[in-house]
């Protein structure tokens, strides 16, 4: 059986995806993977020479070592049952972080927050793996809690034992691709949640215009674009008919309805384009701004 995988380097954003792992990985009932991979965050190296000093690669195979123990225990305590495996490797953080993916269901990395301004901090770490996992990737901030997924209870308090938030799909109809429309409508169903569905429409675009402004705000989406998004959510709504699915044909590009829609959203989910390059790769413009400003965990899901 496939695992859930989670990079763990020891930073609050590490720690606070380890924990959004394993609540997913106890719904999945799938087992749980802490991974770390390269040398610790804060290495000590020798004067002049510029090269680790005898024993300090020693030390910081165990520190990680205990930071994998601690860590696994913890999770533990907090999920009886779950199935938790450490991994530890000397190998570069990248590499190793795509490896790993290939071989699991999920991989979950974290995410640093700076501000509500500036929104995340996605590193060069973190992108370049989205950028080149074959497999679904998810971003989880630092400072987000198991609360922050479900909504307030009657007195407007955070809670865990309420309903999910739904989960948000940020979809371009004219181009659907089944392996994102299959990752978000099975997370809203394990979720027992609502699955909002936001398309941002550009007549423009859909005109097959040139380099024309977007609409202003009193525009509407055509019928054809509402009719459009309705179509190819049908066949995924027969096939789960428990998810209640909510279309919101919007104007304007989509990355900044997807970014607002955050606010109120236990996940969010977008694609990317697998593009074979000779070097790297790297994410479209709209799931890169969600990266950045999203307020809940970002599902980044790979397809051709």
């Amino acid at each position: 059986m496939l695992a859930i995988t989670v990079g763990l380097d020891g930073s609050p954003e590490s720690l606070a995806a380890a924990d959004w792992a394993a609540r997913e990985a106890a719904q999945r009932e799938t087992p749980l993977c802490l991974l770390h991979a390269g040398d610790p965050p804060r290495p000590l190296y020798a004067p002049l020479a510029g090269l680790p000093a005898p024993g300090v690669l020693d030390a910081q195979r165990a520190w990680a070592t205990q930071l994998l123990s601690e860590t696994a225990a913890r999770l533990a305590e907090r999920h009886p049952g779950l199935r938790i495996s450490t991994r530890q490797t000397d190998d570069p953080v990248v590499p190793a972080l795509l490896a790993a993916g290939e071989d699991t269901d999920l991989l979950v990395l974290g995410s640093r927050r700076l501000g509500t301004v500036s929104g995340f901090l996605v590193g060069s770490v973190a992108l370049a793996t989205v950028a080149r996992a074959g497999h679904p990737v998810v971003l989880v901030r630092a400072d987000g809690s198991p609360e922050d997924e479900h909504l307030p209870d009657a007195t407007g308090a955070g809670a865990t034992t309420t309903p999910y938030r739904e989960v948000v799909l940020g979809l371009d109809p004219r181009s659907p691709a089944d392996a994102v429309l299959e990752f978000a409508f099975e997370a809203a169903r394990r979720r027992a949640a609502g699955l909002r569905v936001v398309h941002g429409w550009n007549p423009a675009v859909d005109q097959g215009h040139g380099a024309v402004p977007e609409p202003g705000p009193d525009a509407e989406p055509s019928e054809e674009a509402r009719h459009g998004l309705s179509d190819v959510l049908r066949p995924w709504q027969d096939k789960f008919p428990g998810v209640e699915v909510r279309e919101q044909a919007v104007i304007g590009g989509a990355g900044r309805h997807l970014v607002h829609a955050s606010r109120d959203a236990s996940l969010v989910v977008v694609g990317r384009r697998t593009r074979r390059a000779p070097v790297g790769g790297r994410v479209g413009p709209v799931t890169h701004a969600v990266l950045q400003h999203a307020s809940a965990p970002v599902a980044v899901v790979p397809h051709d």
